[in-house]
Parts: structure tokens; sequence; C-alpha cells
């Protein structure tokens, strides 16, 4: 059964509270970070992506990154637009975004769930983002951004969540995204814990990394016996929103491929005599389960993914279909956690953003997908299967800053903050 536990959030006063919150570090890079925080040095930016403090240039996992976090968290921490709860609670964190809301339980989750699978992942972590992240919480000793987890709805949750939203709202601001936050306080977090009690498992929707950067930073903590004594060290859960399947919205995952194995008109031959293939469509997005898009030399081609390789869940999704029958075949992609000849680009940005990276030179094919399902998600978590990399988008992403779990005060001052890659 699943955990829920009240914390001591640090959070923006209410007035603040828009200025401060900014979207979760992987949304956007240096470039796009230092941008948005620019203006705004009270932007949690300035924490999720401490590299936009330090000279241009420097490698986003210098020392200097880590240190900088550290700083600019423990700033956060004792600013004067802050406070720091004075009870342990939960909270309801609703997202509307084109007339859809989206409603959840903001708390913190233990990790010895995450390690004995309670809490269910689907994909696995990529080693380079994963250190990233571990470094970040060892150094800022703090779960800074939560991540998303998603359950079978539950009635006695669901009716809990509605009396909360009758309150008056911690906080309630549209982001520049046109996404409306609403946060509200429970007065009573011990009815939403003892509901959780009845959810068998939790599913990891957003978030694998810090996860799993949790786990190894409390694995790490204990065993250097970082504890001062509290009943559970902070350092033993982290912050995640609970979502109920029904409100989750998956958007397509895509894929760019930097070089081909030869010229595009020749590759486009080759994929004719292995896929069906329709050359010069219209619309860059899959019509079906099933079918691709690709972009090469500024057209899109439609092509039908063949039949499963095996029985299980995981290979019936697109995504395992088009690893085994077109990147590792014909592109001799097998490792798409490491292989630097792939990357990924999330849904909302767009197919106008897979032709950019294709025109532009920064890649010689993309490939539009088709969503994977929270069902198909969750059949494949049960089974105990993996997807590949970078299977789902979740949409809307949460906004960073608005609560966020400090817990220094578990961890003994001479413990050092920056380990060793």
């Amino acid at each position: 059964m699943a955990t829920l536990l009240p914390f001591r959030a640090v959070r923006p006063l209410p007035q603040h509270a828009e200025e401060i919150a900014s979207v979760p570090y992987d949304v956007v890079d240096r470039t796009e970070a230092r941008g948005e925080a620019d203006d705004r040095p009270r932007s949690f930016l300035h924490v999720a992506r401490p590299e936009i403090d330090l000279p241009p240039g420097t490698d986003e996992y210098d020392d200097a990154v880590y240190k900088q976090g550290a700083i600019n968290l423990r700033q956060f921490v004792e600013a004067d637009y802050t406070i720091r709860e004075s009870t342990p609670s939960v909270y309801v964190y609703r997202l509307v975004t084109n007339g859809r809301a989206q409603t959840g339980v903001l708390g913190c989750v233990p990790v010895r769930e995450y390690d004995d699978g309670t809490i269910v992942k689907h994909e696995e972590t990529r080693p380079d983002k994963e250190e990233d992240r571990t470094r970040h919480v060892l150094a800022q000793r703090a779960h800074s951004e939560p991540v998303m987890l998603t359950y079978r709805d539950e009635e006695a949750i669901a009716a809990h969540v509605a009396r909360i939203q009758e309150e008056q709202p911690l906080y309630d601001f549209e982001a520049d995204d046109g996404v409306r936050h609403t946060v509200w306080k429970s007065d009573a977090p011990d009815l939403l814990v003892q509901a959780f009690r009845a959810v068998e498992h939790l599913y990891i929707a957003d978030g694998h990394h810090r996860c799993k950067a949790a786990s190894r930073a409390a694995a790490e903590l204990r065993h250097e016996g970082g504890s001062r004594g509290t009943d559970i060290p902070g350092y033993e859960m982290f912050t995640a929103v609970l979502f109920p399947m029904s409100h989750m919205h998956i958007m397509a995952y895509n894929r760019v491929v930097r070089e081909l194995p030869m010229s595009p008109v020749d590759f486009l031959d080759r994929l004719e005599t292995h896929f069906t293939l329709e050359r010069g469509v219209d619309e860059p997005v899959p019509e079906e389960k099933g079918q691709v898009c690709l972009y090469v030399q500024g057209n899109w081609h439609r092509l039908v993914l063949p039949p499963p390789a095996g029985n299980r869940v995981v290979d019936s999704l697109d995504v395992s279909r088009l690893s085994v029958h077109l990147l590792e075949p014909h592109l001799g992609i097998t490792d798409q956690r490491r292989d630097p000849n792939i990357d990924f680009v999330g849904g909302i940005r767009g197919t106008e953003a897979l032709e950019v990276r294709v025109d532009q030179g920064d890649a010689e094919l993309a490939i539009s997908m088709y969503p994977t399902s929270i069902e198909e998600l969750a059949a494949v978590s049960d089974e105990g299967s993996l997807m590949p990399p970078k299977s789902t988008w979740f949409e809307p992403k949460l906004r960073s800053g608005l609560l966020v779990h400090d817990f220094a005060e578990d961890v003994p001052d001479d413990h050092s903050v920056t380990p060793a890659v």
C-alpha cells in the first residue's frame, strides 16, 4: 500500500508565488532558462538551473554549478519572501489548461517505497542525468522540485480533494503559458494520509531521474548516519504530486536522429523495401497507433510499423516497435539512453520544432510519434517491464518553487555535499 507523508514545506508568501514559480529544470535548456530568469531575480530557475548564474560556457556538471545551487537554495529558504510551515501538512494542487482540470495531492512519499517497488517505474534512467540530479539533492540538502506520480482512481481520495477545494487557496495564478495553478493547504492531512493507504501502487509519470536521485542520496546519507534523531529523516522522503489516472494527459515524445548512415534519398528507398511507406504526406502527426511520421529533407512521410516482436505489453508500444524495427536494424541505435546520435523532443513543442531541427542541420531525420496511453503505462509497469527512454510526455507541467522540501536540519553540517562523479 502507498504511503503519503505530510512535510513542513518552505513556500513563497502568496503575493510572491507567481514571480517565484518556474518551469521544471528539464523543460528548458540553459539558454531558455537564462532568458526566462534574466529579469526575474526570484525565479526558482536560479535554484533548479543554477548554471544560469555562472559565466556562459560553464560546464553544466562543473562542481561550481552544484555549489551555486546550494547557495541559491539557502537564500530562498532564508529570504523574507518565503516561510516555512510550522507543522507538517499536505496540499491539493490543481492545473487547468484549455478548459481541462488536473488535480492531485502534493506531499512526500518514502524513498523505501521507490526502492521496494510500491512506486513503480516504467523507464530506465540515463546515467548522466541520474548523477546530475543526485548531486543537486546532496548539495542543496533539499528536494526542490516534486515528481509527478499517478494512481488508479479512489473515491475516498476524490471526496477529500473535492472538500479541500471548497476552501480558500494558498495560491491561484495563471502562468505565462496559460496554465492556471491553484494550491490549497489541507486542514486535516491525516484524512488524506489514511485514504492513500488503500492505493496499492503509485506509478511514476514524470520524474524518473528525480526519484532515482532521491534514492541514491538517501542511501549515501543513510550510510553516513546523517540523521539527527528525527523519526523519519527528511532525506528518506521526497516530494510528489499524486494524480488519479483519469486526470492524466500524455503527449507524444518525439525523436530526432542527427546523422543517417546513408544519403536521405537512399535511406527512404531502403525503408520502402522494408516498410509500408507513404511519401509526401501533408499531416505530420500519425493518425493512429502503429504509425510514425518521418521528416527528411523538408518533407513528411508516413510509415507503418510492423507488428510487435513479442507478446508482452511493452512489445506492443509504438516506441518499442520503432526501436526494434527501425532504430536498431536501420540506424544502429541500440541504446537510446546513451547513443549521442538520437535526441528527444517533447510533444508540447509541436512538430514545428522537429522541422526546425532538421532544416537547420542539427538532425537529418525527425520522427513524430503517436502518444502512449496512461493505460499502457500502467500495464507495462504492472508486468514489470520498462519502456524505451522518453516514451511519455505529460502536460501540463507542475511549477517549481511553490512547495520545497528542505531537509538540511537532518544532515550533519560537515557532510560533503558534492560527491565525486
